[in-house]
This record gives C-alpha cells, structure tokens and sequence, in this order.
C-alpha cells in the first residue's frame, strides 16, 4: 500500500466512523467498488490525481446520484483524496463497504467469516469455481447466499456474496481473511488464527487470549483451525508475526539439522 493510500484510507475510515451508516450502506458501497473496479474509464477518472476535487466529486454525483446521500458523501470523501494507483482506490472503496457492516452490525461478524473460509478452504471445488475468472459475479453471489442458507447473519451474507462477485484475481480465502482483519480492526481487535491438532477448550482459548493481549496490546480475537498434521502443541499467526510451536514445525527442524 502506498503511503498517498495510506492516508486516504485513513481519512476515508475516519469519515466513515462519523457518519450513521446501516447495511444498506454497506451494499452500496459494495455496488460502488464493483462499478469502478468493473470500468478501467471510471475508475481513472476517479483516482486521477491530475482532475479537480471538485470534478471528481462531480463525477461521483453523476454516476452515483441514485445511492443515499450517505454513501455519496463517503464515496465524495474517498475519491477526493490522492490514491497510489485506481487499484488501491477500489479496494478502499471495498474496505469501506467491510466496515459498514462490521459496524451495523452487533453479531459475531468475524467468527462467521472465520467459518465461512474454512467451509471454502475444505472444499477445493467451490474455491475453484468462486476464484474462477469464468461465471458470472452475480450468479457466484447468489450461490453463497443459497449456500449459507439463513445460517449466517444478515451482514455475513452480504459480506461474503459481495467480496465473490468481485475477486480481481484474488484468492477467496485471502478475501475472507482480509474481510476479517479489516472487521476486527473496525472493532478495535486484532485477529490471531491459531492451528492445534485437537480444539482448545473454552479456558485454554480465553487464557492464549488473554496472553496474546498482553504481548501485542489491545483485544485478541482468536480464530481456531484444528489440523491433525501439527500432532501436538500451537501455531499462532498474527499478522506477519508467526508463533510456531507445534511438535511438526520441530520435528521438520530437527530433520533439516540431522539432513544438513
């Protein structure tokens, strides 16, 4: 990311938390990110550092007139800051969108994410079909709708239905990761994704928490995978901080030591 988008992004996110916003408009951001993404001539025109403000703003009233006033006046913020490249713009505009929910919504948005990409990460042919560049993006969308059937909230739903319609040549597990992080980080919280061979119980999860906390700083929220092949012991990953101490990860240092 570059550092124009970071401070747009953050100018962006910080307009967004004075603004009263529903899932209504978090699927019109959502709309948005896909109209820009969708048109090479839009999406220039908007990140074009050249143009006016006042002309780029002008462009969001005409293109998106239809949508709530405030979803025009965040998408107003957005586009008159200066973004690193139409890309970046885009995925801000995406980002917005996460964080709308996240905030309209009182649920557990990040774990049912969390669940919803480890469904997609064990099963290899709807990864396949959801990542393919073929289909339709709106027909990929009502399949996970049909897929999650009522059995995810609301804002699940549309989070996840909205991100597949559009992946840009993304893999869907990281566009369900980066959904969570950017949930998390609109909550406050940080995500660490910890790999066991069994499921921690209820105090083991709550003490890794509580641990994590005062190492990092903030409140954790802890994503669990159960995978058999670390035998024993934990794998923590947290951002790009990995906290390896499962017996595999030693029994492979052990035998690259013994190999070399």
């Amino acid at each position: 990311m570059g550092s124009a988008t970071t401070q747009a992004l953050a100018t962006s996110v910080s307009a967004l938390g004075a603004a009263t916003v529903d899932l209504d408009t978090a699927r019109e951001l959502f709309a948005a990110a896909r109209a820009v993404a969708g048109s090479h001539a839009l999406s220039g025109a908007l990140a074009d550092p050249s143009a006016a403000p006042e002309t780029r703003r002008a462009l969001v009233t005409r293109v998106f007139g239809s949508l709530s006033q405030t979803t025009q006046s965040l998408l107003t913020t957005a586009i008159a800051e200066r973004w690193s490249s139409q890309g970046e713009l885009v995925d801000g505009i995406e980002e917005l969108a996460i964080r709308a929910a996240a905030k309209a919504d009182q649920g557990d948005l990040e774990g049912e994410l969390f669940r919803v990409s480890r469904i997609v990460a064990e099963n290899s042919e709807l990864e396949l079909a959801l990542g393919s560049r073929l289909g339709d993006g709106s027909a990929k969308g009502a399949l996970m709708q049909t897929l999650l059937g009522g059995r995810t909230s609301e804002a699940t739903s549309l989070v996840v239905s909205s991100l597949v319609q559009s992946p840009r040549g993304r893999r869907v597990r990281g566009i369900l990761a980066r959904a969570i992080r950017i949930v998390a980080a609109q909550r406050g919280r940080t995500v660490a994704t910890v790999t066991t061979a069994a499921p921690l119980s209820a105090a083991q999860t709550e003490r890794l928490a509580t641990a994590l906390s005062r190492s990092y700083g903030g409140e954790i929220t802890i994503s669990q995978v159960v995978d058999p092949s670390v035998v024993g012991g934990v794998r923590v990953q947290i951002a790009d901080d990995v906290i390896d101490g499962s017996i595999a990860s030693r029994l492979a240092n052990v035998r690259q030591k013994l190999a070399g």
